[in-house]
């Protein structure tokens, strides 16, 4: 809501600064998607432990866990790329049979870098006691690098845009009066992609577990023209 207030306000000030120098102007919003491949996964993984006394429950869970990171830095992943996220044990109180059973919950997030090692990390999570996996987010290490081509497809779609306006006006297209970047802040978007669920299948002979698909990295511009008499 701030954002829009903002660009609104921007917009405004750039109309009145143009009105008071009488000068024409076209403003039209552009956008730049990118589909890449991603080469990196987030994992969020957790051990969960269930009993009757607290102290045992907690111990159980500590030692599936030691053994978990243990697996982590024998699959050679950095330490920067694993970090424990939550940690927490509670009591769930049976009021109707009066009894006491806790639960020990500890979840660990790990970056892989080599999405050809995934079935060997989760085999290998698993066994070492990891019983609950919440989620997997795909990530590209060239992020950056992709949002800069975003950026600059946003601005030809707005410029391309432009000219279908003015040639149908019957005019020319000046230079960029104001360039507002109107892209929101937030993770790549996942894109269902079959070719790349089929090269996997034909990777590993058959047996498919991971379907990585598309990430979509978009950027959003308005930009205001100032528009020319034809030649």
């Amino acid at each position: 809501m701030k954002k829009t207030l903002l660009l609104f306000a921007m917009l405004f000030a750039t109309f009145a600064q143009a009105q008071e120098r009488q000068i024409p102007l076209l403003t039209v919003n552009g956008e730049g998607k990118i589909k890449v491949m991603p080469d990196q996964a987030s994992i969020s993984v957790s051990v969960v432990s269930t009993g009757v006394k607290s102290a045992e429950v907690k111990k159980e869970n500590d030692a599936k866990v030691d053994g978990v990171l243990k697996f982590i830095q024998k699959m050679n992943i950095a330490k920067e790329d694993y970090q424990t996220q939550r940690v927490s044990l509670y009591d769930n109180y049976d009021y109707e049979k009066k009894k006491h059973n806790y639960q020990a919950t500890q979840t660990i997030n790990i970056l892989l870098k080599d999405l050809s090692r995934y079935d060997a990390l989760m085999e290998g999570l698993v066994d070492m006691g990891v019983n609950n996996i919440s989620g997997i987010e795909f990530k590209t290490s060239k992020l950056e690098m992709y949002k800069s081509e975003a950026r600059k497809a946003a601005i030809k779609s707005a410029r391309d845009k432009a000219q279908d306006y003015v040639m149908a006006l019957g005019q020319s297209l000046g230079e960029a009066f104001t360039v507002i970047d109107n892209s929101q802040v937030d993770y790549p978007r996942p894109m269902y992609n079959q070719m790349a669920m089929a090269k996997m299948e034909m990777a590993d002979g058959g047996n498919q577990t991971l379907a990585t698909g598309e990430i979509e990295i978009m950027a959003n511009v308005s930009v205001s023209y100032v528009l020319k008499p034809s030649k």
